[in-house]
């Protein structure tokens, strides 16, 4: 069957395989055919899921296909959308793909249904909860406690309530936190001791809708960014997997190259930063308060030549001759992008940024504001953090 009528040639943003001529097939690959009555016939780089859930829990959209497939599909968004800004597509590295079962932190949501409690991912487009049995993409040390969790929950949860649950894998261990429990009484109390206990859990903390109170550290929880130990707040950001990171990282590295003095924008616990100051001063710029509280003392601990500011760079970003004291500039904004922070970057004096996004759409935008102003970009290294799915980062090099 030609291309044009009926092949499936790429997967769409939501990760619905399309036609040449423009149709779209749930769980389709490329190279797959779609069928008149509607059916798919599977071609060389569809794969078998390897998950039981797959694909009505929420947590992967792309099980079903293979490597090359996935790879593909992380390198059309980024250029899909520089062509929506108009802008000349440049050098495209392989993407890299963080292996199965990596995902160091993840936020899970958990229900009272009678008597059972139910633990894992929403449903695609939906609030219903997958409960789950197996997981590909979590570390072992978070699955481990999707078991034992229910039992504790069940003691805590009314029926038909929803908690969340989120984890984090940190130096010492599990950081668990639960939003929207209650404990009321000693037996409780004593049942969440026991479980922080029994898991070693280096932190449990409990949001019973006033905020986060921690009720189990035996000591300061840290995350090491090039072996230096960094407090981690609760609910502080931190990278899907440790091996995204150091991709994310030597990418980053790479595009600074000797510079001397580089500012790090939205900089938060010093993923980039700590690693600069190996060979640069740094000046770390971060709007989240507790990051940039436990930024300031690793570096003091470290003696590394960081400075850290703490400053909302939405509402107050660096002007252009603020940022003219630096040869390299890195920048890592939220989703959101920059778009604030852009039009000084696009005079600024230095002669390189280095772009780390997790959303090609703005990152395109801000590219734009950079490139008008005379920046050109060298290079982009996509990354596949979140495997399979269709959330998709990188990192950029953009030089005059």
């Amino acid at each position: 069957m030609p291309v044009s009528e009926g092949t499936i040639v790429r997967i769409a943003a939501r990760g619905e395989g399309v036609t040449g001529d423009g149709r779209h097939a749930p769980l389709a690959a490329p190279g797959d055919v779609l069928m008149a009555d509607g059916t798919v016939q599977a071609g060389p780089h569809h794969a078998v899921p390897p998950c039981r859930h797959f694909p009505r829990c929420g947590g992967c959209q792309l099980q079903h296909v293979d490597d090359a497939a996935y790879a593909d599909y992380l390198t059309g968004r980024i250029v899909g959308a520089l062509a929506g800004q108009g802008l000349a597509v440049p050098e495209m590295r392989p993407p890299h793909l963080s292996p199965p079962r990596t995902r160091r932190r993840a936020s899970l949501r958990a229900e009272r249904i009678g008597r059972r409690v139910v633990i894992g991912f929403n449903e695609a487009q939906s609030h219903r909860i997958v409960d789950m049995q197996e997981c590909h993409i979590l570390r072992p040390e978070l699955f481990a406690l999707v078991a034992p969790l229910r039992a504790l929950l069940g003691s805590m949860m009314k029926d038909r309530r929803q908690a969340t649950v989120t984890m984090t894998l940190a130096d010492q261990g599990v950081d668990l936190a639960l939003e929207g429990v209650v404990v009321e009484g000693l037996a409780a109390q004593e049942a969440l001791t026991d479980f922080a206990a029994t898991h070693r859990l280096a932190r449990l903390a409990i949001d019973e809708g006033y905020g986060s109170e921690a009720r189990w550290e035996p000591e300061p929880i840290t995350i090491r960014l090039d072996s230096v130990p960094v407090g981690l707040p609760p609910g502080a950001f931190l990278q899907a997997t440790e091996d995204g990171e150091v991709a994310l990282r030597t990418a980053a590295l790479e595009a600074v190259g000797d510079a001397e003095t580089v500012a790090d924008l939205f900089a938060g616990l010093g993923t980039f930063a700590l690693p600069l100051s190996a060979r640069a001063r740094v000046l770390a710029v971060e709007g989240a308060r507790d990051p940039a509280l436990a930024l300031r003392v690793a570096v003091q601990r470290g003696q590394r030549p960081v400075a850290v500011e703490h400053r909302d760079l939405f509402r107050r970003p660096l002007s252009t001759d603020e940022l003219n004291r630096f040869e390299a500039i890195v920048i890592d904004p939220p989703r959101a992008g920059a778009k604030e922070q852009a039009p000084a970057l696009a005079t600024a004096a230095a002669r390189t940024i280095a772009y780390v996004s997790c959303n090609p759409a703005t990152f395109a935008r801000d590219a734009k504001i950079l490139i008008e102003g005379g920046w050109r970009i060298d290079w982009i290294q996509p990354i596949g953090q979140f495997r399979w799915s269709t959330h998709i980062e990188l990192a950029a090099r953009l030089t005059r």
